[in-house]
């Protein structure tokens, strides 16, 4: 049963994770999807539309998925499939990659359909999960402080910001160390601006062309890299922080959304891993039913980001690395503890769940497939090798 909407669940705090997330998820990938869209061939003009595009997709779809079920339920692009893109596309035309796009959508609104996605994630354990999303955040984790190399200064002063927000102010820290950062970052002008005008780049409509050579060799790695390494982090996150939205529902709009969309530039729209657990954290609201409204919030400011399109990217760009860094981090903590914890919490997938969390955070790349998908194959093997093992031990004895 979902909980009942309410304007009195919206917070400040919700607020914070939202732009948080949006400024993570631009700042951290933005510039692959300039460079996947110029390997397609598209000009500066069409590549500000493909952003425009990509932001009120993101915007309707976080907004709109997160009202319904009352979930933190965050999409964003497949910055895998854009870096697969990247190496890819070289030499093929855009309509020829627009067809790609269609086709790899197609795709996955099929596995919504059917339900076969929903049907393999109700097999992997819920502490396996867990584990490879602690596996996932912990280079956010470890480059908050490793930020202290780049900029001691910033990073001392949000850290220190952050320690004493959460002993006096905790719904608050992650405000008012941003705000710390931004102040540390002005005064010292670490601050950068382009000085190019903020515009709105119009989406402008590419008719597909499809051929069988790039449908399979680029929209099949396409999609699978897209299912492994976003789509199925995205739901582990949302299972892994204990919510029990419908999978296939999810795959379907997504996956509808993407398929309308591709041929202005939605390029993927997918669930969220690492930027929606910024908004599952308990400072979002101490209540996990109410956590909702910061990816609502992250919606709209997707949206704003849309209306900017090219230049938004410009925008993010302006603020140092080490606060993008810290923030980040900072505002994972709480969800990697958590992650921690309920991974290690049952004994008898602990194992497991350990060589889950290690192999999702080696970040190791195989067959053109993230660590995130391969941590998840190791720790549902271990557990099965585990599991089978325990069980003739018992039938021996």
């Amino acid at each position: 049963m979902r909980p009942p909407f309410s304007f009195r669940h919206l917070s400040l705090p919700a607020i914070i994770a939202g732009f948080v997330a949006v400024l993570v998820g631009y700042t951290s990938s933005a510039a692959i999807i300039f460079q996947a869209a110029g390997a397609a061939g598209a000009s500066e003009a069409t590549t500000g539309g493909w952003l425009t595009m990509l932001g009120v997709a993101m915007g309707v779809t976080s907004l709109g998925l997160s009202l319904w079920y009352r979930t933190p339920v965050l999409t964003a692009w497949s910055t895998p499939g854009a870096a697969l893109l990247v190496t890819s596309l070289p030499g093929t035309p855009l309509p020829d990659a627009i067809g790609i796009f269609i086709f790899a959508s197609g795709l996955i609104l099929l596995c919504g359909v059917t339900g076969l996605f929903a049907r393999l994630m109700k097999h992997i354990p819920q502490a396996i999960c867990a584990a490879m999303l602690a596996g996932i955040l912990l280079r956010f984790g470890l480059d908050a402080f490793a930020s202290l190399q780049l900029n001691f200064a910033l990073t001392f002063t949000m850290c220190l910001t952050y320690l004493l927000a959460r002993r006096f102010i905790p719904r608050y820290a992650i405000l008012l160390t941003l705000m710390a950062g931004l102040g540390v970052a002005g005064t010292g002008g670490d601050i950068h601006f382009s000085g190019q005008p903020v515009a709105f780049a119009m989406p402008a409509f590419t008719a597909p062309h499809f051929t069988l050579s790039s449908l399979i060799g680029i929209g099949i790695p396409f999609f699978v890299v897209t299912m492994a390494s976003q789509n199925a982090p995205g739901i582990a996150t949302l299972q892994a922080a204990g919510y029990r939205t419908p999978v296939s529902s999810l795959m379907a709009w997504t996956g509808l959304t993407s398929l309308l969309l591709a041929p202005f530039g939605g390029f993927s729209v997918c669930i969220a891993a690492i930027t929606a657990a910024i908004c599952m954290g308990q400072d979002v609201h101490p209540n996990p039913q109410r956590r909702y409204w910061g990816a609502a919030c992250a919606g709209l400011f997707y949206l704003l980001a849309g209306l900017f399109g090219g230049a938004i990217g410009q925008l993010f760009s302006a603020l140092p690395p080490a606060l993008i860094h810290t923030i980040a981090g900072l505002a994972l903590l709480g969800t990697i503890a958590g992650s921690l914890q309920r991974a290690l919490a049952d004994e008898t997938q602990r194992e497991a769940a350990v060589i889950a969390f290690l192999i999702t955070a080696s970040g190791l790349s195989l067959a053109g497939i993230g660590a995130a998908f391969w941590g998840l194959v190791g720790g549902v093997i271990a557990q099965l090798i585990c599991s089978l093992a325990k069980g003739e031990k018992q039938a021996g004895s």
